[in-house]
C-alpha cells in the first residue's frame, strides 16, 4: 500500500445518503472519490452533470466519478468503502472480491452480521491479503435532501473499529484517521465491534412503538416521539447487549454514550433527558413513513438476529431482543430469522464461541495455514 495517504483515491460502493455524505466529506478534505452502485445510477438519483451537494453539518459541492462496474471501482481505488444497507453487503462483497488487490484496504461501514468474515473468506480463497476494516456504525448520519443533494445531520465523535487480521490493526486505524480524522477507537476484535452497534436495538424500540405512524404514512418527529417509556425500553435492550459483552469479557459503550458521541448532547443516566436535549436542539429529523423501512427490514434480520444468535452462543440469552424479533415476524408475516444471507452463507450455527472469536481475529473462518496465525 502507498505510504502517503495525504491524497487518496477512495472508491465507495453505494450511492445512497451515507455514501454520498462520505463522498462530500472526503472530497472536501482533498481526496479523489468514485461511487459505484450495483444497480447503476448517480448519487441520490443525481443531477445530470454529476454534481453532489452537501448541506447541514458540512457545506460542500463535489463531482465524484461514477464507476461503471465493481472491477472499475477497484481499479480506481487505493481504499474501498462499502456503504450501503446491510441487505446489499453480500451482493457487493461478491462483486468486489474478485478484483480486490493484495494490500488494498476495504472499510465496511458499518459491519453487520459478521460480514467482515464473509469478505475475509472470499479474499482468502483467492490468496489475497488485504486489511478488512470493520466499523461499528457510520462515521456520519445523512439523509437525502433532493436529487444530488445530501443533508449531513451529524459527524460522530467516536466510531469503534477493528481490522482483520488483527496484526493489521495499526495500519487500519491510520487509514481511517487519514481519511476521516481522529474519531476512531480500536475495539477488542470483531465480537466487540459486533456488540458495539446500537442502531438495531434503538430502531427496534422506536419502530415497534411507532409502527402505526409508519403504517399510516404519517409525518412524525422521531425525537419528539422517543418518549420516557420508549427510552426505558431502549435502556432495557441496552442492558441485554451489555450483559452479552460482559459475559465475553468485552467492554463496549452504552446507549447513553452512543447518543452523547453521535449527537453531542450531554450524557445522562436518564436516556429520556438526552432525548429532550436533542429535541430542544432540533436534532433527529422525522421518523420512517412506511413499514418498509430499514429500521425493520434491515435492522431486524441483520442487527437483531445476530445479537440473539450471539447471546445464545455466549450462554447469555437476549430475551427482550428475541421477543421483539418474534413480534416483528408476526406483524410482518415473515420470518426475519431466515432473511440474513450473511449468517446463512457463513453457516453461523456451526461455530463454537471459541472458533468465532478466533476467526474474528484471524479475519477468516478458514483454518489457518501451517506456520501462520
Amino acid at each position: 500500500m502507498p505510504k502517503d495517504l495525504s491524497r487518496r483515491r477512495v472508491g465507495i460502493a453505494g450511492t445512497g445518503a451515507v455514501a454520498s455524505g462520505y463522498a462530500a466529506f472526503l472530497a472536501s478534505n482533498g481526496h479523489d472519490v468514485a461511487l459505484w452502485s450495483p444497480r447503476g445510477g448517480p448519487a441520490l438519483g443525481g443531477k445530470t452533470d454529476g454534481t453532489l451537494i452537501a448541506v447541514g453539518m458540512l457545506e460542500a459541492e463535489c463531482r465524484p466519478e461514477l464507476a461503471a462496474s465493481a472491477a472499475e471501482l477497484c481499479e480506481f481505488s487505493d481504499v474501498l468503502i462499502i456503504a450501503l444497507p446491510a441487505f446489499g453487503h453480500k451482493m457487493v462483497m461478491d462483486a468486489l472480491a474478485p478484483y480486490v488487490r493484495t494490500g488494498q484496504p476495504v472499510i465496511i461501514s458499518s459491519q453487520s452480521a459478521f460480514g467482515a468474515l464473509y469478505l475475509g473468506d472470499l479474499l482468502t480463497a483467492r490468496g489475497i491479503e488485504a486489511p478488512v476494516i470493520a466499523w461499528s456504525t457510520t462515521a456520519l448520519t445523512a439523509k437525502a435532501a433532493g436529487p444530488g443533494k445530501v443533508n449531513i445531520g451529524s459527524v460522530r465523535a467516536r466510531v469503534d473499529i477493528c481490522t482483520l487480521p488483527e496484526a493489521a490493526s495499526e495500519e487500519g486505524l491510520g487509514i481511517c484517521r487519514k481519511l476521516f480524522g481522529d474519531r476512531f477507537l480500536v475495539c477488542d476484535g470483531l465480537l466487540a465491534v459486533a456488540l458495539s452497534n446500537v442502531n438495531a436495538q434503538n430502531h427496534l424500540g422506536i419502530a415497534l412503538c411507532n409502527l402505526t405512524r409508519m403504517e399510516k404514512g404519517e409525518t412524525w418527529n422521531q425525537v419528539d416521539n422517543m418518549t420516557p417509556m420508549i427510552a426505558r425500553l431502549l435502556e432495557a435492550l441496552d442492558r441485554e447487549r451489555l450483559a452479552i459483552a460482559h459475559s465475553l469479557g468485552l467492554k463496549v459503550r452504552s446507549v447513553h454514550e452512543h447518543f452523547h458521541l453521535s449527537y453531542h448532547v450531554p450524557e445522562s443516566p436518564d436516556l429520556s433527558e438526552m432525548f429532550a436535549g436533542m429535541q430542544r436542539r432540533g436534532l433527529g429529523g422525522n421518523g420512517p413513513v412506511t413499514p418498509d423501512s430499514r429500521y425493520v427490514t434491515e435492522d431486524v434480520p441483520y442487527g437483531i438476529v445476530p445479537i440473539v444468535a450471539l447471546g445464545d452462543l455466549a450462554g447469555c440469552p437476549a430475551a427482550l431482543h428475541g421477543s421483539g424479533l418474534d413480534i416483528f415476524c408476526a406483524l410482518y408475516g415473515r420470518d426475519f430469522r431466515r432473511e440474513c444471507d450473511l449468517l446463512e452463507a457463513l453457516d453461523f450455527s456451526r461455530f463454537t464461541l471459541t472458533e468465532l472469536a478466533a476467526a474474528g481475529r484471524r479475519g477468516t473462518t478458514r483454518a489457518p495455514q501451517p506456520g501462520r496465525a
